[in-house]
């Protein structure tokens, strides 16, 4: 049996004693003890084979791209749809604004499903829901067939922002995720370039209903994919066992003590000697026609409606709610402003480009992610760097300092975008202003978010709902009212003032995390906050 492995999480959530033994096995880049801590049991997720991981992680980001698309993408349709049905332009824009509310409420309900009935068959089921409500809208004759097969495809795709998150969490180890997370980031924000292609579609004369026939069949093959290669990933990982180790607690001397504080740990937690414990039997290895199965055995202990509760205390968590504005605030900006904005000011004097031509602002998107996916593993290195100077004690903060480059960089890049429309400068502004805000996004979308999933590893789940719920609240703020209000004030005041004044106080709220970050996650972990999320809850059985 191979040496047992020490990696634990102490009573502070985020912080972790990465420390290893002589012959446990370790993270070979910077010789810290793996954690989550692998078992011996060929089924658990963190012993898959590379290839098997990656496949998973690039169909649920593949889906998260697809979901995306297919609900911004049709917003260049919307004369069309207000001719075809004869309704209002008003009303035929609820055939975006409305699915969109659909996708936030899905991962409301399909989140405590996939951990009460397993992640492969709400991965499925959500997947025949998409393709079925596709397969709908391509085939609608009315607007409220439309309608109807939009909202049924909004919600069955909701998930696909939380699966990925969730994946990553159950099979990839504490120092590749945030790398793993960036990789889902990108295909996730490259969802916004919808518009792009729906465009390009209807250019080429055909009808706004190839759009759903391509989407449909691309989430098809996606489906099919998912069905032989996403096992099931829902593991219940052996906790470790508690000993009460010598002179520590009450008695225990002021020297232990003080390093007790210092790792973050209130008692040590041991594995006991192999020698006095009695392992079960290591189980056989599933077979891959076992896999295939598109159930799970139903968790008991996991619950539905406690899930859901619980995830509304999440947005009194300020890791979590700086995720939510940094989502909210940079997909209000790159998939709405943007997207609204654009169209309206290339196709007038002085540019006069052809309509057609409006969607491509999305090369300027694409163009800043691309700048920005190299550093993708840098939180990841930083992160492992700064463990090691700490005696291997890893804390959630560590991985903030990747952060630091983009601080000011989304925010030039408004001011860049807001005085070029103001001042009606040469179109290569836009390009740049949107290049820039979305590189830095990336940063913000990516590192954020693993640094929030590193603070609160236990409730990922309930902290993903309450992401998903409120960034698209706050984004559908942001886009209310946007024209109305250029209109009243001014490119340059509402961009490059009022949208770069929010970005920069949402950015600069890194240096809060740097410096009290761990003692907001002591204060998360006590109380009554503490004792309603499942780590809490295990904690006082």
């Amino acid at each position: 049996m191979p040496p047992q492995n020490r990696a634990r999480e102490g009573s502070i959530p985020g912080t972790v004693d990465l420390s290893a033994a002589e012959g446990e096995t370790t993270n070979a880049s910077y010789g810290q003890a793996l954690y989550p801590v692998p078992t011996d049991d060929p089924n658990d997720p963190l012993l898959w084979p590379t290839w098997k991981k990656t496949s998973i992680l690039i169909i649920v980001s593949i889906y998260s791209f697809l979901g995306n698309c297919s609900l911004v993408g049709p917003s260049v349709y919307i004369e069309i749809y207000s001719e075809e049905f004869d309704i209002s332009h008003a009303d035929a824009s609820g055939l975006i604004s409305y699915p969109n509310l659909a996708f936030g409420f899905g991962s409301l309900v399909l989140v405590p499903m996939y951990l009460k009935l397993g992640r492969r068959f709400v991965t499925l089921l959500s997947m025949v829901m998409f393709v079925a409500g596709l397969i709908g809208a391509s085939r609608a004759t009315s607007f409220t067939g439309l309608m109807i097969a939009r909202v049924f495809h909004g919600f069955g795709s909701g998930v696909c922002e939380s699966l990925p998150v969730q994946l990553v969490n159950d099979i990839f180890y504490l120092h590749e995720r945030g790398k793993r997370i960036g990789y889902y980031t990108v295909c996730l924000c490259l969802g916004s370039t919808g518009p792009l292609y729906a465009g390009y579609m209807l250019a080429g004369g055909y009808s706004w209903r190839l759009f759903f026939y391509v989407v449909a069949a691309f989430a098809g093959a996606l489906l099919v994919a998912a069905f032989f290669l996403v096992e099931e990933s829902r593991f219940h990982r052996p906790g470790p066992v508690v000993v009460s180790t010598p002179n520590s607690g009450p008695g225990g001397s002021l020297e232990e003590d003080e390093n007790e504080k210092q790792v973050g740990h209130a008692t040590e937690v041991e594995a006991l000697p192999a020698s006095n414990a009695s392992p079960d039997p290591i189980p056989k290895r599933r077979s891959f026609m076992e896999t295939l199965k598109p159930y799970a055995p139903i968790d008991h202990e996991a619950e539905f409606f406690g899930t859901i509760l619980r995830s509304f205390a999440y947005f009194l968590v300020p890791a979590v709610l700086w995720v939510i504005t940094s989502y909210g605030i940079y997909i209000g900006l790159g998939a709405l402003t943007f997207n609204y904005t654009f169209p309206l000011l290339i196709t007038t004097s002085p540019y006069n480009w052809p309509q057609t031509s409006s969607g491509l602002i999305a090369l300027a998107t694409i163009l800043g992610f691309a700048i920005a996916l190299p550093f993708t593993p840098t939180s990841d290195i930083i992160a492992a760097k700064l463990t090691k100077k700490n005696s291997h004690v890893r804390e959630a903060e560590m991985r903030l300092p990747a952060l630091l480059p983009a601080i000011l960089l989304a925010p030039a890049g408004l001011i860049t975008y807001g005085l070029t429309a103001q001042n009606e400068l040469h179109w290569t502004g836009y390009f740049a202003g949107v290049a820039m805000t979305q590189c830095g996004a990336y940063f913000f979308f990516t590192f954020t978010l693993a640094y929030s999933v590193d603070s609160y590893f236990a409730d990922v789940s309930e902290m993903l709902i309450a992401m998903n719920l409120g960034k698209q609240a706050i984004s559908f703020g942001m886009g209310s009212y946007l024209l109305d209000w250029i209109e009243e004030r001014g490119y340059a005041v509402v961009i490059a003032g009022v949208f770069c004044a929010v970005a920069v106080a949402n950015n600069l709220v890194v240096a809060v995390f740097w410096v009290w970050g761990k003692r907001i996650r002591i204060g998360t972990s006590r109380g009554w906050l503490g004792g309603l999320s499942r780590r809490g809850q295990r904690a006082v059985l």
